[in-house]
């Protein structure tokens, strides 16, 4: 069978090569899990996932069929196909469906069919997009933006490989077995814990720093668009090759013999690399074996475990909060090397009085490894030639900080965005409740409820009947992301080093809690003669972490700068349906004024906290002044913006978490 040309070939990408084998191996083995792809804008994320299809072999279905029943398999709910047991299948291409951010669960888990209820009054089922995704692709671009309601809809059915639809009169279950293909950029933010897990593997891209590479993609981009018939005719002898190449791989797949040992080398990798998953030792067990069906091999070798171990592990490995996704390759080379080789035999294997060798002893008597460690020890605490050593600059260890104490919340809530959105018409998960005078008035839930009404009392079914009882409102729940501002001091004054470690230590401890709450992020600051934004608003606290890391610090402090920058970026940026937050570290010492004014340094501070307290920020202000004379500047920001103020010495948990309620709360 032909297949059409629907995108960019997927021979014709270049630069790629990880990504590519990725997606070659889901179509081995749909039962890996599907990939997710991560990298910037413009690597060609989207392109490859779309031409996959173009390399995979035919299926066959039977004509008419929206639920791309396996021939000789129908579904319950497939009409078609249980009423053409002896019609001759079709060979189709593998289905391609794209899921959008904004689908509602009616289009994508299916629902009542309307038009058959009122011409009939019959309850009929109307497949969503999870049907026709069936024995395919189901492809999400930007998952990491999916609502949570979408997000919950995919981790059952992908658990399950069954959808199963409860509501409306219904009770519908079909198979929805899909390979899952999500993009994402991680300046919008990372992918939910549970939803991350679900992707078998995963795939880091980035564009290709060779200038030949990159002049490579760029001629056959131009090329593709200035004729793409003939791009795509001159690209078919190898879609053809790799077309083969897969459906071989299909076929001997399921001779593919992974033994005891690689077996033993995926859970001992699995075990090093702290993941807790056992669906890792799982997926890496079926990558493993794809790997070596793509290259029409029998038996799995410890180079496809190290493959698969770099597909597999690296977005489930245990990771500390902004550690950067990624595999440590010495690590793995190391860990591969020892299973190829012979092990030695233990000493005392060969014992029969079970006795056990004794650790080595030091001419002291003390076990050596014991004696080790005390030196090791005292070798950290001097330092190198036995003298004291201070890192300059570091990041403090986290307090344990929380600003969970937002509105509509519980500060023991441990994820999840804090604000319930205000308006009702804004939202994520959208459900129609009955309401006999709505404000909003869903206009679906009401006629399938009065087409029921009206099937079930036996009415006419050419004339549809609406009572008051059967009016529903459309109601939008979901959770606001917050924006939270961080306005950093990093002048002179802040220069000593263990206060600018306490307030990375804080400043760290608030961008866990802001990761864990789905927050929006942003790092203003100030230094020398002006303040500047070192990270636009951002879901990616990663990207927040790694700003602040880096942060300069000398100078003098422009304090009314940092707080106008504040204002004018919060005017901007701040989403509508949740309150943000300011949060200020500094000790207020202003002596620098706006760019080009020559006004009194404070008066201009005062000024700029009037004005944001005129807005309705909520505002805290942490203290970092030290020493003995304080002159108390930062109490008197907090005092002109509203805001509680905290010193270094006060940041605990649960004064921080009141402070915020208190602010929030009365607004």
């Amino acid at each position: 069978m032909s297949h059409a040309v629907t995108g960019y070939p997927f021979s014709a990408i270049v630069g790629q090569p990880l990504l590519k084998q990725a997606l070659l191996l889901c179509a081995v083995d749909p039962g890996i899990g599907g990939v997710l792809v991560r990298g910037d804008k413009g690597t060609a994320k989207s392109t490859a996932a779309r031409g996959l299809t173009q390399v995979l072999p035919s299926i066959a279905r039977v004509g008419g069929c929206a639920f791309n029943c396996a021939p000789g398999q129908p579904a319950e709910a497939c009409a078609v196909c249980q009423a053409a047991q002896d019609v001759l299948p079709i060979e189709a291409e593998v289905p391609f469906v794209t899921l959008p951010l904004g689908a509602t669960e009616d289009r994508v888990l299916g629902a009542l069919d309307l038009q058959q209820a009122l011409q009939g009054g019959q309850r009929a089922f109307q497949p969503g997009l999870l049907a026709a995704a069936h024995r395919g692709i189901l492809y999400i671009d930007e998952v990491n933006l999916l609502a949570d309601h979408l997000v919950d809809v995919l981790l059952d059915v992908a658990a399950m490989g069954v959808n199963s639809v409860q509501r409306e009169g219904l009770s519908i279950s079909h198979p929805a077995r899909f390979t899952l293909i999500g993009t994402m950029n991680l300046e919008e933010g990372d992918l939910r814990p549970q939803l991350l897990d679900r992707f078998g593997l995963m795939v880091e891209v980035s564009a290709p720093t060779d200038k030949s590479v990159r002049a490579e993609v760029v001629r056959r981009r131009i090329a593709y668009e200035a004729d793409t018939a003939a791009f795509a005719t001159q690209w078919q002898g190898a879609q053809e090759t790799l077309r083969a190449q897969v459906a071989q791989a299909q076929r001997l797949l399921p001779e593919v013999v992974l033994d005891d040992a690689m077996l033993e080398l995926i859970s001992h990798l699995c075990c090093e690399f702290e993941v807790a998953s056992l669906r890792a030792d799982i997926v890496m067990h079926k990558t493993a074996r794809a790997l070596a069906a793509l290259e029409a091999r029998a038996r799995v070798t410890p180079d496809d475990v190290r493959a698969a171990a770099m597909l597999v592990l690296p977005h489930r490995r245990r990771r500390k909060p902004f550690e950067q996704a990624g595999m440590d390759q010495d690590k793995l080379d190391e860990l591969v090397d020892q299973a190829r080789q012979p092990q030695p035999p233990q000493a005392g294997d060969d014992s029969d009085d079970g006795s056990q060798s004794a650790p080595p002893q030091s001419p002291e008597g003390e076990p050596q490894g014991q004696q080790q460690e005390q030196q090791q020890e005292q070798q950290d605490e001097e330092g190198e030639g036995g003298q004291q050593t201070f890192a300059v600059a570091a990041t403090g260890a986290a307090r344990k900080i929380s600003v969970a104490a937002m509105p509509n919340t519980s500060a023991s809530s441990a994820s999840g965005r804090r604000s319930a959105v205000a308006d009702a018409s804004r939202g994520s998960a959208l459900r129609a409740v009955p309401d006999a005078n709505p404000d909003r008035l869903a206009v679906g839930a009401t006629l399938r409820s009065a087409a029921l009404r009206g099937a079930l009392a036996g009415e006419d079914s050419a004339q549809l009947t609406v009572t008051r009882a059967d009016l529903h409102r459309q109601v939008r729940n979901g959770r606001g992301a917050n924006l939270i501002v961080f306005v950093v001091d990093a002048s002179g004054s802040m220069a000593a080093q263990r206060r600018m470690e306490a307030v990375k230590g804080a400043v760290l401890a608030l961008l866990t809690d802001a990761y864990q709450r789905r927050d929006q992020l942003a790092v203003i600051a100030f230094r020398g003669e002006q303040a500047e934004l070192l990270l636009a608003p951002t879901r990616s606290a990663d990207l927040a972490e790694q700003g602040l890391r880096e942060l300069p610090t000398g100078g003098r402090t422009p304090l009314p700068h940092a707080l106008q920058l504040a204002a004018q970026m919060l005017q901007q940026s701040a989403p509508q349906d949740a309150p943000p937050l300011l949060v200020i570290l500094s000790d207020g010492r202003a002596n620098v004024g706006l760019p080009g004014s020559q006004g009194d340094p404070w008066q201009q501070t005062l000024d700029a906290a009037a004005v944001l307290a005129a807005q309705g920020v909520p505002a805290l202000v942490l203290d970092t002044e030290a020493g003995y004379l304080r002159l108390g500047r930062a109490a008197q920001l907090a005092e002109a913006l509203g805001a509680r103020c905290l010193t270094l010495e006060q940041l605990t948990g649960d004064a921080l978490a009141l402070t915020v309620r208190a602010q929030l709360g009365a607004r």
